[in-house]
């Protein structure tokens, strides 16, 4: 059984990971609108990885019988500097994910709740994968500086992206 405490911090977790895929989705518009189709495809992908992250944490929740309690979303930001701003808060906000990822692991522990520190390090992994790929694009577009070709280029890499297909969590 979880506690009142964990069920709540898992709660926000999913609020947080919802937030996550909206802010993506809103990073993926505004690239479209700047005609950055490679880079909107990114992050549309982003987004739905995100709400994966988020339907593995609901899930979680129900079956060690919690209950899901869903919060109001937050209204992302819907315009920046550049697209490299976008990558750079893309970043932060991945740092800010596995600070929180961590947090609700060390609850875990303290709680010696098992089963939920179990389910938690696919986080703790994900978060590195997640962190090291943001950081990789921010590092591309410093290479590249103002360069418009390197953009187009960078435009057209991340374009290729594509997602494994989703693992079942029950």
């Amino acid at each position: 059984m979880i506690s009142k405490n964990m069920e709540l911090a898992l709660n926000q977790q999913l609020n947080r990971e919802l937030f996550s895929s909206y802010l993506y989705l809103s990073m993926a518009t505004y690239f479209e609108s700047k005609n950055l189709i490679g880079m909107s495809k990114w992050m549309r992908l982003q987004a739905e990885e995100e709400h994966i992250h988020s339907m593995k944490l609901l899930d979680f929740i129900q079956k060690i019988g919690g209950r899901v309690v869903l919060e109001q979303i937050d209204k992302p930001q819907n315009e920046w500097e550049s697209p490299k701003k976008v990558f750079e808060e893309t970043l932060t906000h991945e740092e800010f994910i596995t600070k929180n990822i961590n947090e609700l692991t060390d609850l875990a522990i303290e709680e010696r709740d098992h089963s939920t520190r179990t389910f938690l390090q696919w986080y703790v992994d994900e978060q590195v994968e997640e962190e090291a790929v943001a950081n990789e694009i921010v590092q591309k577009f410093n290479l590249i500086e103002d360069s418009k070709s390197g953009l187009y280029m960078l435009d057209q890499e991340l374009g290729k992206r594509v997602i494994a297909p989703a693992t079942p969590t029950n």
